[in-house]
C-alpha cells in the first residue's frame, strides 16, 4: 500500500481550562465550592478573602510599601474589596461585592454554543438531605451539643455502682450496639470471640455478658440493647402502666407482630383472645413506641443544606434573590497584582500564570451564580401557582424548556439545578424538585407528577381508616378528577411517597 498526504479541514469544539472550570464549579454544591475555595486560596497568593483583603489595607504589605498605582487603585475602590482599576479592570474579574448578578457577564458555553462539549463532564449527585430556611445556624449549634448514643449509655454506667468486671462487659456491649440501639451480634458471638479457644472462659463470660444485658436494657431510652424489634417494643411497653390493653400489645409484640402488620384483625382475636376494642387499645399503644431507639441519637451527623437562592414576595409577584450567606467575598490582591504587571516578563512566569489563574477563578465563580440565579427565575416564572397553592398546583416542567429559554446547553441546567437548594415561603426545596413529567387530562391539558403525586397524598389522608382506597380506586377518583393515571402509575407514585398499600393501611 502506497503511503500518501492527505490534507483535511475539520471544525471541531475543544474545552479550555478555563471552560472545564467553569463547568466543574457549576456542578458543585455549596460545601464543594467551600471546600474548592478553600483550596484555591491555599494554593493561590493572589487570590484572597475580604478578611485578608481587609488586613492587608489596613497595614502595609510585609517587608515593600505600595506603589503609587496600587495606593490609586485602592482609592478608586474605596477600599470596599473591588477589582483593581486601569489596566487591572480590564484584566481582573471584579469583586463579588460590586457585581449585578444577572448582568451579561457570560462566556460562550453560557450563550448555547456549548454544543456537546458538556456530555463528556460527569455531573455530581444530589447531597441528601435538607433543612427550613433560617435554621441551619440552631440546627449546626444543634449538632455540636448532641452526644452519640454510646456516648449516652456510658454516661450512666458511669453512674451505676457495678464491679469493674460487670461495668467492662456493660462497656463491651455499649459498643456492640448499631446505629438504631439493637445489638448488632448475638451475645454467644461476642463470648466466643473475647474467650477465643477456652471454653471454661467462655461459658463464665458469657453468663457475665447475660447480666449485662439486663442492665443494658434498664438504661434509657427504654428499648436500647434489643435483639429484635419484638424485644424492643415489649421493653418500652413494659415500662408503661399496667393495663389489659398493654398485655394484649405485648403478647403482640412479642409472638404476634406479623399478623399485626397484615391487619388481621380475625386471626389475632384468636390468638389473643381479645376483643376488637381491645385490640385497637393495644394498637394504638404499640403505634406510640419508637422502633429505632437509637434515632435521636443519630441526627448529630446530620449536615443542614444551606439554600442557594430565596424566594420573597414582590407585590402580587415573587422575586428570587441569591442568598449572602453562600457567596464567597473574593478578590485579586492588589499589591501582588502591580508587581507582577510591573515586572518584566512578569505575565510569562509561573506567578503570572497564577495570577491569571485567580481571575478566571473569580470569573468562573460569578458565572456560577449568576447562572443559578438565572435559572431559579426562570422557574419561579413557570411555577408561580406552586408558591401559592403548592405542590398540588406544579405545572410540567423539563429541562429543555428552561434551556430553550435562557439559551443555554440542557446540561448547563442540569448542573445548575443539582444539589442546588431554594428557600421558599414553604420550605426548601432542591431545584430539580420543580422539575416533573407531564399526564394527560380530559380537557386535551397537561398535569404535572408533583401534582399529582400531591392529589394522591391527599385522597389517601381523607380516607376512611377502616376502608382504605386501592390502587384501582385512587386511579379512578383521579380520573373522575380530569387526570388519566394508570393503576401501575399510582402504585409508582404510592411507593414513592412511602404509603403503604390498602391492606397494610387498614385500620384494626
Amino acid at each position: 500500500m502506497k503511503p500518501t498526504l492527505q490534507v483535511r479541514v475539520s471544525q471541531h469544539l475543544s474545552l479550555t481550562p478555563q471552560l472545564q472550570q467553569s463547568i466543574r464549579l457549576l456542578q458543585l454544591s455549596t460545601l464543594e465550592l467551600q471546600q474548592e475555595i478553600g483550596q484555591m486560596l491555599e494554593q493561590n497568593p493572589f487570590l484572597e478573602s475580604d478578611d485578608e483583603a481587609l488586613m492587608h489595607d489596613a497595614a502595609d504589605a510585609p517587608g515593600a510599601a505600595p506603589g503609587p498605582a496600587a495606593a490609586a487603585d485602592r482609592d478608586d475602590e474605596g477600599g470596599d474589596g473591588g477589582a483593581s482599576s486601569g489596566d487591572a479592570a480590564a484584566d481582573d474579574a471584579p469583586g463579588l461585592d460590586g457585581v449585578e448578578f444577572g448582568a451579561a457577564l457570560r462566556d460562550d458555553w453560557e450563550n448555547g454554543t456549548e454544543g456537546e462539549d458538556f456530555d463528556g463532564i460527569a455531573e455530581s449527585p444530589a447531597l441528601p438531605g435538607a433543612a427550613a430556611p433560617g435554621e441551619e445556624v440552631e440546627a449546626q449549634d444543634r449538632n455540636a451539643a448532641d452526644e452519640s448514643l454510646a456516648d449516652h449509655l456510658r454516661a450512666q454506667l458511669a453512674c451505676m455502682r457495678l464491679s469493674a468486671e460487670d461495668a467492662a462487659a456493660l462497656a463491651v456491649l455499649i459498643d456492640s450496639l448499631d446505629d438504631d440501639g439493637y445489638l448488632a451480634d448475638p451475645i454467644e458471638e461476642i463470648a466466643a470471640r473475647l474467650a477465643g479457644d477456652d471454653e471454661t472462659a467462655r461459658d463464665e463470660l458469657l453468663e457475665r455478658l447475660q447480666c449485662a444485658l439486663k442492665w443494658l436494657q434498664s438504661l434509657e431510652p427504654t428499648g436500647v440493647g434489643a435483639r429484635d424489634l419484638g424485644e424492643c417494643l415489649t421493653l418500652q411497653l413494659r415500662a408503661m402502666p399496667r393495663s389489659q390493653a398493654q398485655a394484649i400489645a405485648i403478647l403482640i409484640c412479642r409472638q404476634h407482630l406479623e399478623l399485626l402488620a397484615r391487619r388481621d384483625t380475625k386471626k389475632l382475636a384468636a390468638a389473643t383472645g381479645a376483643d376488637e376494642d381491645l385490640l385497637r387499645e393495644a394498637q394504638a399503644l404499640i403505634v406510640r413506641l419508637e422502633p429505632k431507639p437509637g434515632r435521636p441519637f443519630a441526627g448529630a451527623a446530620a449536615q443542614p443544606i444551606v439554600p442557594d437562592v430565596i424566594v420573597q414576595k414582590a407585590g402580587r409577584g415573587w422575586k428570587v434573590v441569591l442568598n449572602p450567606d453562600v457567596m464567597p467575598k473574593l478578590r485579586i490582591n492588589d499589591f501582588y497584582a502591580q508587581a507582577i504587571r510591573g515586572a518584566r516578563g512578569g505575565a510569562g512566569s509561573p506567578l503570572g500564570a497564577q495570577l491569571q489563574e485567580a481571575r478566571w477563578f473569580v470569573k468562573n465563580i460569578l458565572q456560577r451564580f449568576d447562572t443559578i440565579l438565572r435559572v431559579s427565575q426562570a422557574i419561579v416564572e413557570r411555577q408561580k401557582g406552586f408558591f401559592t397553592h403548592g405542590a398540588i398546583a406544579m405545572k410540567p416542567l423539563v429541562l429543555r424548556e428552561i434551556a430553550d429559554e435562557l439559551g443555554l446547553h440542557e446540561s448547563t441546567i442540569s448542573r445548575g439545578t443539582t444539589a442546588k437548594y431554594m428557600a421558599t415561603p414553604i420550605g426548601t426545596f432542591e431545584l430539580k424538585y420543580f422539575f416533573g413529567s407531564s399526564l394527560a387530562t380530559e380537557t386535551g391539558g397537561n398535569a404535572s407528577s408533583t401534582a399529582v403525586r400531591a392529589l394522591l397524598k391527599q385522597l389517601v389522608a381523607a380516607e376512611d381508616p377502616a376502608r382504605p382506597l386501592s390502587d384501582s380506586a385512587l386511579s379512578q377518583m383521579l380520573e373522575e378528577q380530569g387526570i388519566q393515571v394508570a393503576r401501575r402509575t399510582v402504585a409508582k407514585y404510592r411507593d414513592a411517597l412511602k404509603i403503604a398499600p390498602a391492606n397494610l393501611r387498614r385500620a384494626i
